[in-house]
């Protein structure tokens, strides 16, 4: 895969020397509400999850990145596509970026910005969707910096912590490429 290179990071495909990483990301049980993650993942799915992670976004209906700044591969984050749909053209889009320091650094803004070029320049999508908690106020400003539109909440979506909340979907429509 052609490595996606920005002016401080690039996004790479995933390694089997991201394993621990990857262990470390799933697992963390402050960011299972973000993710929709509900048990651990051992090394063992990981690990079979890696060795698979070779298949086109064709195949595999969905496409993760590794976020990173330096050439020796340390990941700072991941970006994916999910639900990728080729007879629709559309693919929902999910970023984390690991430590909290880092997720100021514009990090995400840059992977996020060289992610939406890929998706409508070489998969030749349509629209990209996130969904994004309603409290949530740093995904909202990052995606709604690069355009994406409230297009609607879907009520009492997530149960975190024993209270239902609310989850927007933000819509991107490719009028740029």
């Amino acid at each position: 895969m052609v490595k996606l290179k920005g002016d401080s990071i690039y996004l790479r495909a995933l390694e089997p020397n991201d394993l621990e990483f990857i262990y470390i990301m799933e697992n963390d049980q402050s960011i299972w509400e973000v993710s929709n993650t509900q048990t651990p993942y051992s090394r063992f799915l990981i690990r079979q999850y890696l060795e698979n992670a070779h298949q086109d976004i064709y195949e595999a209906k969905q496409l993760r990145l590794a976020i990173c700044q330096d050439e020796d591969f340390p990941a700072l984050g991941l970006i994916d596509l999910f639900d990728f749909d080729p007879k629709n053209n559309r693919a929902g889009v999910g970023i984390l970026i690991q430590d909290v320091a880092n997720r100021n650094l514009k990090i995400g803004s840059e992977a996020l910005s060289l992610l939406i070029a890929y998706s409508f320049k070489h998969l030749n999508l349509h629209q990209l969707y996130a969904n994004i908690s309603i409290e949530n106020e740093a995904s909202k400003a990052l995606f709604t910096k690069f355009g994406f539109e409230c297009i609607g909440v879907k009520k009492d979506w997530n149960l975190i912590n024993g209270v239902y909340q609310d989850e927007a979907i933000y819509q991107l429509i490719n009028q740029q490429f």
